[in-house]
């Protein structure tokens, strides 16, 4: 994810602003005459203001104490996509005969790589890729038998267990489906999970079997020792795949196998499925986990299809004409969600990387075409961070750019906010089309140019951010919101929904309900809205904790009918129209010397929004009246500042350490805290700028980016005492 955050950080969409190239030298000023008038005339004419429409209603739950919400849809909670699709194996497998001719997997052709040396000695791989090759649905049902029987061949049972360690790609579908035509549980690893963690998971759950990438085999050989019940290794191969001779002469109790040979002795020795129940587990899914080693959350079959027609319902016409760009990792619970969907709808999968996702991204050798240009996707799925910096590089452009483009840009903007707020017409009428062709079509071409629905989840997503993309876009944010202990079902905003910093009504699968906490000051009775802590009940919420039934007990609860509810630990509060906003979050709020309450998460959101701040994690020391912060701070714009200062410095950590440029930063995070409104005591009184960039797999930043809290605060503690000396 490293390359992710590069590749996103230095986005084409940057480059977008070639706004006189398809109208001559003064064709940009009659552009702009026609978008300045005849658009505020016809939306003036026009004009005409949404009526509110109510999308969650209050429920009266037997024995349950708090607000509880359900969707408006459906008076009873779904709990399967159609009649029969009770389990993953069951849903993948009509899917397939249903749309049997249709493309479903889809990935591309490597022509040529190189590795590039530039001027300061790094060495990067540019690639050379071709179009993507497609597997219809029918050809994928196939694969996923041969490779289920090949797994019994091995002597895999329904007794044994299968781990997933790989990035994500075609052939980790392909073996997650396989399983379940065997009843075999699948254990999801991140690929960028440390070395103590990966060994935790494999243990914990006694994997027998693990599929890796060709590229983890040498991992893998430096923790054997320590990996207790493997027995086979399966390999994916890529095109310049060779299984490397030491590794397998290292370990010799493990078997070691491409994917193409087990799925060849299945194909000459099938054998029958033993399909799963819907209360069987089907995933084991570690997260990636913001404090200690990583906890497996038990999924059942059941809990993914819930999720499944949850979705189906609020993602309008869905099915067979979309396509969708995969390149988040599957062992996240997001991307395997939005996956799960698309094989439900019939959706195609085309599978991309964070590294190749554009034509300007890292790792795309110069002239040839990103994973977006050349599948076209009609839906993508994003994590708030990616988004955020996306919006930062646009604007930074537009004002680089200055002049006419700049003015257009943002007269364009406030007219497509206004229209989006207010006028119905201009939304989505004469003055929409006319905004996109001049101004906002090049944008929307660096994701192919179809984008019709994004999902955004993982993380809160700031209303700055999401209108934004919005506009830019073309195309409506359904911002979910889940967790792993739910499937990621939970929430989500729906398509006609043009409010921001909310995450919509409850999914039609569960319930939330807001219980109050009195030592944090949220009760369900405050007014206007009730807030309290979310609980999630219902159909989505997964069976507990692997081996720890003390952390399963204090965060899973029963009700009297056998409904599971999960308590999420983050505050939240009810819109009138059933629609749920985050408000805060329980580990995050620490109490101050003098009695003050300072809720982290709120103060790092709001200091994000400085130019000068790729990361960021404030602490508050209880015994202490005020806050400090540590500040990944963004190298493009703390370098120009430097140039444009004339300061001298030998690299970048040196330029971190110097006074004034602490002082620069620390007067750009007050200004953005006093925008937002922070009391002064949540204003960071000192800062301590940390040069090297917080990544997956450096262990410090989630998979989807979020700060790993006490990770940082155990590496950074030497830094974080001398802050409150």
């Amino acid at each position: 994810m490293e390359d992710s955050e590069k590749s996103f950080g230095n986005s084409p969409l940057l480059d977008y602003l070639s706004l006189g190239k398809s109208y001559g030298p003064y064709g940009i000023v009659g552009a702009a005459i026609v978008g300045l008038i005849i658009p505020v005339l016809l939306a003036t004419i026009f004009v005409g203001k949404r009526k509110g429409k109510q999308r969650g209603v209050p429920v009266k739950v037997d024995g349950e104490a708090g607000y509880v919400v359900r969707n408006v849809r459906l008076p009873e909670l779904v709990e399967v996509p159609w009649k029969g699709a009770t389990t993953v194996a069951a849903l993948f497998e009509q899917s397939c005969r249903k749309y049997s001719q249709d493309r479903f997997l889809g990935s591309r052709t490597l022509i040529s790589k190189e590795i590039v040396t530039v001027s300061d000695g790094r060495k990067f791989e540019k690639l050379h890729l071709g179009d993507y090759e497609w597997q219809t649905f029918g050809q994928v049902y196939d694969r996923a038998c041969n490779f289920a029987s090949g797994l019994v061949k091995f002597g895999h049972n329904v007794d044994t267990r299968v781990a997933i360690f790989s990035e994500t790609r075609a052939e980790w579908q392909i073996a997650f489906q396989g399983c379940f035509r065997q009843n075999i549980t699948v254990v999801t690893i991140y690929a960028s999970l440390g070395e103590e963690a990966l060994i935790h998971s494999v243990n914990e759950t006694q994997v027998s079997t693990l599929i890796c990438d060709p590229k983890l085999l040498k991992k893998l050989t430096a923790i054997s020792s320590s990996l207790e019940t493997i027995k086979n290794v399966i390999y994916f191969e890529d095109d310049e795949t060779e299984k490397d001779s030491s590794f397998s002469g290292s370990i010799s109790n493990w078997k070691i196998s491409s994917f193409s040979e087990v799925e060849k002795l299945g194909k000459v020795s099938p054998v029958p499925p033993s399909l799963p129940s819907k209360n069987g587990i089907a995933v084991i899914m570690y997260t990636s986990g913001s404090t200690g080693l990583p906890k497996g959350v038990m999924i059942t079959h059941g809990n993914i299809v819930a999720t499944v027609a949850a979705v189906m319902m609020v993602i309008p016409k869905l099915g067979t004409n979309d396509v969708y760009l995969a390149y988040l990792p599957l062992a996240h619970v997001f991307e395997l969600a939005a996956e799960s969907v698309m094989l439900a709808a019939g959706a195609a999968i085309g599978y991309g990387s964070p590294s190749t996702l554009t034509d300007t991204s890292n790792k795309i050798k110069k002239g040839t075409k990103g994973d977006a240009s050349v599948l076209k996707p009609t839906l993508l799925t994003s994590v708030p961070a990616i988004l955020d910096r996306v919006r930062d590089g646009v604007l930074k452009k537009v004002e680089e750019k200055g002049g006419l483009a700049k003015t257009l840009f943002n007269f364009a903007y406030k007219r497509r906010m206004a229209a989006i707020e207010g006028s119905w017409f201009g939304a989505w009428g004469l003055e929409r089309m006319l905004w996109d062709a001049i101004v906002f079509k090049n944008v929307r071409a660096v994701l192919g140019g179809q984008i019709r629905f994004m999902l955004c989840g993982g993380a809160p997503l700031s209303g700055d951010s999401q209108r934004f993309i919005n506009i830019c876009m073309g195309a409506p944010i359904g911002q979910g919101y889940g967790l792993t202990e739910t499937f990621a079902g939970a929430a989500f905003s729906e398509a006609d929904d043009t409010s921001v910093g909310r995450i919509g009504p409850p999914l039609p699968c569960c319930y939330i309900k807001l219980v109050s906490w009195e030592e944090g000051g949220y009760m369900t009775s405050d007014k206007p809205m009730p807030r309290g802590e979310i609980v999630v009940g219902g159909f989505s919420v997964t069976d507990g904790y692997l081996n720890n039934p003390v952390k399963t007990n204090e965060v899973y609860k029963v009700d009297s009918r056998g409904m599971r509810w999960f308590y999420t630990g983050d505050i939240g509060q009810f819109h009138p129209d059933g629609c749920l906003e985050i408000i805060d979050r329980k580990k995050d709020i620490v109490k101050l010397q003098h009695g003050e309450y300072i809720s982290l998460g709120k103060v790092e959101a709001a200091l994000m929004l400085s130019n000068y701040v790729d990361n960021i994690m404030v602490y508050a020391d209880p015994l202490h009246s005020y806050c400090v912060a540590l500040v990944v701070p963004s190298h493009q714009d703390l370098e120009k500042w430097a140039q444009q200062a004339g300061i001298k410095y030998k690299d970048f950590a040196e330029l971190c350490s110097r006074a004034e440029t602490i002082i620069e930063v620390q007067q750009s995070l007050s200004k953005v805290a006093k925008d937002a409104k922070l009391d002064k005591f949540e204003i960071p009184a000192k800062i301590m700028l940390i040069p090297d960039p917080w990544t997956p797999e450096s262990g410090l930043v989630t998979a989807a980016l979020k700060i790993k809290r006490e990770q940082i605060k155990a590496k950074f503690k030497d830094e974080l005492k001398r802050l409150y000396e």
